[in-house]
């Protein structure tokens, strides 16, 4: 082969149905990649399989094509009740279920089987209409999935294939209570097909996988270097107040089509977005405050080239495969190592080359040494080349503001110090209504002033004698105090 991304297996050559086949013609495969070439064999053959290897190596074609072959080639249960469904596909963000579910709709077009797709932030009402009518395999995140599964919209007691996709994520983000409720409400483990897929099999993913799968097949594709091997990896040392020129500049310069850039907060995305706006950058912001609907919109105009740059959180750094993207940037170094892996992982996709640029600054530097360790290499570094750091336009407009800060206004302008309003003035009755007036006095008239009481005088105490004891504080700490003569 003349791309070291895949191998000499030829689908056409692996014991699929003809159907399966016509839908991998569709989706323009031919050979498998590593991953491919070992695990699908095994999976053929009804065997359970973990599966470790780097992210956009093509596990989900993987386990996708398994699943199908397994329900078709064995009869569905002849006591299958309405709404139970053959297979679950678990997946743990929203972005990864849906590129699973449009890569299954490819490959199953020439098929019998029936698809559909759960996961929260929107579309409630059309996917609780899309279970009633019954899916033989159903893709999901599973906070949507066990909500359905209480109201009772379909059933897991027919299940006969399951997938777990990113297991190491599902641990990450608190899902794994979840995940077992659901897989305790299937079958037995010995009843039906079940798959792993991860980038990495750590102890606990291992652990989970002989708790809940058949004796798994475990299928590691190592590699010389966590990190793909077309990704030109490199990082600048700049000032925090010189990131944002040197990111405007630096994509100015090289003008490409398809660039992401990563930060850490909800707040950066804002910022820098508006930043690139105000130089000229097309761009989208991504981040996990944005409604789904949006969030599938910004991601298609980006995909389509509406958007030249994504900048997003890492809520996009799993599952997101878009297609030939030029370059990744950290303007803000991530503060945990596999989360660099996974970001940069989003460019040199199936086997195209890709360039990951880290901006070292001194807020988020500390990460390095740790990314570093991670992934077995040192991140060369360039100089910033002083035309790097050329004036831009500041960004427009202002960020959201900070709710429950003193001295703010609605609207953000600061307040030096608040006024007490004066009392209106008395109005004077008018005899239309009953109104209570105080009653002024005349200013001739005054008051004739009382003196006042007479201070009694206090006799002096003889010598010797001692005063009452003192009350208060003072009581339970110095006692009685004598006088002295």
């Amino acid at each position: 082969m003349t791309e070291k991304h895949l191998t000499d297996q030829k689908f056409s050559d692996l014991t699929l149905i003809n159907s399966l086949k016509q839908g991998i013609q569709d989706a323009g495969f031919e050979y498998c990649t590593p991953i491919q070439a070992r695990s699908l064999p095994a999976v053929l053959a009804g065997k359970d399989v973990a599966g470790q290897a780097q992210t956009g190596t093509g596990k989900t074609v993987a386990f996708l094509l398994g699943c199908f072959q397994y329900l078709l080639t064995r009869p569905g249960h002849p006591e299958r009740e309405t709404g139970a469904i053959r297979a679950l596909i678990l997946a743990p963000t929203r972005e990864l279920a849906i590129q699973i579910h449009e890569d299954a709709k490819t490959l199953v077009r020439h098929t019998p089987l029936s698809i559909g797709l759960v996961y929260g932030g929107t579309g409630y009402e059309d996917q609780m209409q899309m279970l009633a009518a019954g899916r033989d395999i159903l893709i999901g995140t599973p906070g949507r999935l066990i909500d359905f599964y209480r109201k009772q919209l379909y059933g897991l007691n027919r299940v006969d294939v399951v997938v777990l996709d990113e297991a190491d994520r599902m641990f990450d983000l608190g899902f794994i209570k979840d995940i077992r409720y659901l897989l305790r409400k299937m079958p037995h483990p010995e009843k039906r097909l079940n798959m792993l897929f991860s980038a990495t099999l750590s102890y606990r993913v291992m652990e989970l996988a002989y708790e809940h799968m058949n004796s798994p097949e475990e299928i590691k594709i190592d590699a010389d270097s966590r990190i793909a091997e077309k990704i030109d990896e490199y990082s600048y040392y700049p000032a925090n107040e010189e990131k944002a020129k040197l990111l405007v500049n630096l994509l100015k310069r090289d003008n490409l089509e398809k660039v992401l850039v990563f930060v850490n907060t909800r707040h950066a995305t804002d910022e820098v977005a508006r930043t690139l706006g105000a130089n000229h950058i097309k761009n989208a912001a991504l981040s996990g405050d944005v409604p789904q609907k949006k969030r599938e919109k910004l991601l298609e105009g980006f995909k389509s080239g509406k958007h030249n740059v994504l900048v997003a959180t890492d809520v996009a750094a799993r599952g997101l495969h878009i297609p030939e993207v030029d370059q990744v940037f950290n303007f803000d170094l991530p503060q945990d190592a596999e989360d660099y892996v996974h970001r940069i992982g989003r460019t040199a996709r199936a086997g195209h080359s890709g360039e990951a640029i880290s901006f070292i600054c001194e807020k988020y530097a500390y990460s390095i040494m740790d990314i570093e360790s991670y992934i077995g290499h040192r991140i060369p570094r360039r100089e910033i080349d002083p035309e790097l750091l050329t004036q831009i336009t500041p960004a427009k407009g202002r960020g959201p503001r900070r709710s429950g800060s003193p001295n703010k206004k609605k609207g953000g302008k600061p307040v030096a110090g608040r006024r007490k309003s004066p009392a209106p003035p008395t109005r004077p009755s008018t005899g239309s209504r009953k109104e209570t007036v105080e009653t002024v006095k005349p200013p001739d008239t005054v008051e004739a002033v009382k003196p006042p009481d007479p201070v009694p005088q206090e006799k002096p105490e003889p010598a010797g004698t001692t005063l009452p004891p003192p009350v208060g504080r003072f009581s339970r700490r110095f006692g009685e105090i004598p006088l002295v003569g």
